[in-house]
């Protein structure tokens, strides 16, 4: 019998300890909830947009350069040797320093012509060139033979302050979201505090913007019939100015006054 009464009160303490554990539990978790509305109650949410128009001072081009049969006669070839020493002469003349002019591809084509029966297999090579003196963008061919280029094209621009204008962008944004959340606040007749979260959605595109250069895109062909010919070989491309934009979300703390 004592050994029962035992049991029944150990057993009893063990309930009430359980149940005032569940009380404090119900308890912290009642007064986290209300600390986290009354958190979440005082703040602003706004956003933060900031633009600017910036003209590159950097661009790159994709130039393509093949072989061809002057007349169509195989012991009249300009080769690719030729060809690229005339580009690579011109690019040095103009600016270009020699580790900014760079080989990207290496291909070849048939020849195929009414004059030639046996076609041959010529050589064409694709270069990446870094310019970066714009004003001798429009003569950077005009020694290089026109008949020997496949195509001219710009494949990416670039600015020498690319960061530190993507930075300034963003600071900017930050401050008009604080601007925007102090508007808000000033008008329930309160004051914004510190910044309790801001996410960056700004995607800086520099190549919005893409000009083609001149497509030369000759034939065999075609090369024999500009034997002789007069051509310019600029590429006559105006570089416009690029709009970058940035944007950010912010949430301020609220300050009653």
């Amino acid at each position: 019998m004592e050994q029962f009464l035992t049991y029944i009160i150990l057993k009893d303490n063990n309930m009430k300890k359980i149940i005032y554990l569940m009380a404090l539990i119900g308890l912290v978790s009642a007064s986290n909830a209300q600390t986290m509305t009354g958190d979440n109650a005082r703040r602003v949410s706004t956003k933060g947009y900031a633009e600017k128009e910036v003209t590159p001072d950097i661009i790159y081009l994709s130039v393509s350069l093949r072989e061809y049969l002057v007349d169509g006669n195989a012991r009249k070839k300009v080769t690719i040797e030729t060809l690229e020493k005339q580009l690579f002469d011109a690019a040095l003349k103009n600016g270009v320093k020699q580790e900014d002019l760079t080989i990207q591809n290496i291909y070849s084509y048939n020849n195929e012509t009414k004059k030639n029966k046996n076609p041959e297999l010529l050589q064409a090579r694709q270069y990446r060139i870094k310019v970066t003196d714009l004003s001798k963008l429009n003569t950077l061919f005009d020694e290089v033979d026109s008949r020997g280029m496949q195509s001219t094209s710009i494949s990416e621009y670039d600015h020498s302050q690319k960061r530190q204008i993507e930075r300034d962008l963003k600071t900017e944004a930050v401050k008009d979201a604080r601007a925007n959340a102090e508007v808000l606040a000033s008008a329930d007749g309160q004051a914004i505090g510190k910044a309790l979260l801001i996410n960056d959605n700004s995607s800086f595109s520099w190549n919005d913007i893409m000009p083609v250069g001149r497509m030369y895109a000759m034939s065999a062909k075609s090369a024999d019939m500009m034997e002789g010919a007069e051509e310019a070989s600029n590429i006559n491309i105006s570089i416009r100015p690029i709009k970058l934009i940035a944007n950010v979300d912010a949430v301020f703390e609220l300050n009653g006054k």
